[in-house]
């Protein structure tokens, strides 16, 4: 695929762009997996419910140190190869977690996904708004929806290949990195040749916020609204199918089944979001994505089966939304430091997630999951925080 024919007149790089949601795809999908495979991993290896939130953090905090750091690093010294090493790490932990024979290993296997993460999500979130042709909400949202589609299939691929099979079937995923990694080395190509145009071209230097902006606190603000959304999605995405098997009996492929539709319905708000967030405004998506959620997270608890199911596929569709849009109006306080704003979020939403998987793991363990799921429905309510955000985007006569 030649450049000049992924290119069309607005300037939206499209073969790269789809190169690097696909990526996603095949990253998360793996990343998911770990998550679905918890039910026969705990059963294999008597797992409690803490250890499966230890699993979690590993994972999570791995990638949410790592990440800012990576992305500081990067926006000094760009290295369009990076991509590919982040997958290759990767492809090590995986086949770690396809022999692992006890926690130990498990907690390592997890580590090793998530220092790949680490590397991955702000260097392919930088190609993404390299890639933009200035559509950043559009461009953030295809990139993310790639990564909610994989995380969707976890459950799915759990079922059909690895359930049947065992832990060992874990391995055949090396081919998705694989595949990855050849998306990538074409990607990392790309990337080398932009650098290469980009040192023989004028650059129009980075354009700041509004003057009077108070960037920190309002950076500050956007993480407090990164960690509502995300310890309340690790109740869902790490417990949702034990809550489903203990609360109403369903079998563990209904449950995985279940998982599937509400990460779905994430990766297809995750698309709404972005283009809604060019049109309208990131703030308003902001407050419509977080704080819209309490009346369906506040019901949640006390619904049956198919009313729970029908709650989380809402839940799913109105905060997946969230995401691009407070990625992007974060880039925009901090123009020409890309690589270090996305290593930050992605770190701060993999950081919160790993840690609520600990912290939500251990409380299933004394108080239950359903008091689990009570106390986090109350989180989304965080969302009037968003009145702290100040309207960049009204002030800013370069917004289409």
């Amino acid at each position: 695929m030649s450049d000049a024919a992924a290119r069309p007149a607005d300037g939206l790089v499209v073969g790269v762009l789809i190169a690097i949601a696909v990526s996603h795809l095949l990253n998360d999908l793996v990343q998911s997996l770990v998550v679905s495979v918890y039910p026969l991993l705990k059963e294999e290896f008597h797992l409690s419910f803490s250890d499966i939130g230890l699993i979690t953090m590993a994972y999570a905090v791995t990638a949410s140190v790592l990440q800012p750091l990576i992305g500081w690093h990067t926006d000094r010294h760009p290295q369009p190869y990076a991509l590919c090493a982040g997958m290759g790490l990767t492809t090590v932990g995986l086949v770690l977690l396809a022999t692992a024979g006890g926690l130990w290993s498990l907690l390592a296997a997890a580590t090793l996904i998530g220092m790949g993460s680490s590397v991955f999500h702000p260097e392919a979130s930088r190609v993404a708004r390299l890639v933009s042709g200035g559509r950043h909400g559009l461009a953030q949202s295809v990139f993310q929806v790639g990564g909610n589609l994989g995380s969707a299939l976890g459950p799915i691929a759990a079922v059909v290949v690895v359930m049947p099979r065992g832990q060992a079937a874990i391995a055949w995923f090396c081919l998705a990195t694989l595949l990855a990694l050849g998306l990538l080395a074409w990607v990392g190509r790309w990337y080398a040749q932009h650098q290469r145009d980009a040192a023989t071209r004028v650059h129009a230097l980075p354009v700041p916020p509004p003057a009077g902006t108070p960037v920190w606190r309002t950076l500050a603000v956007l993480g407090l609204l990164v960690f509502s959304k995300y310890f309340y999605l690790a109740s869902l995405t790490n417990f949702y199918t034990f809550y489903l098997i203990g609360r109403f009996g369903v079998s563990v492929h209904a449950a995985q089944i279940h998982l599937f539709v509400f990460l779905f319905a994430v990766a297809v708000g995750t698309v709404l979001g972005g283009p809604v967030g060019d049109r309208f405004g990131r703030r308003r998506v902001i407050w419509a994505s977080i704080l819209g959620v309490a009346p369906f997270s506040l019901l949640l608890p006390f619904a049956g089966l198919w009313l729970t199911a029908v709650l989380a596929v809402i839940i799913g569709l109105i905060l997946a939304s969230a995401f691009s849009a407070i990625l992007v109006y974060a880039q925009s306080l901090l123009p020409g430091r890309v690589g270090l704003v996305s290593g930050l979020f992605f770190g701060l939403a993999f950081g919160m997630a790993g840690i609520g998987a600990a912290v939500l793991g251990a409380l299933a363990d004394r108080l239950g999951l359903e008091a689990v799921y009570r106390l986090c429905s109350y989180l989304p309510l965080l969302g009037l925080l968003t009145v702290l955000l100040p309207d960049i985007e009204r002030r800013d006569p370069r917004r289409a």
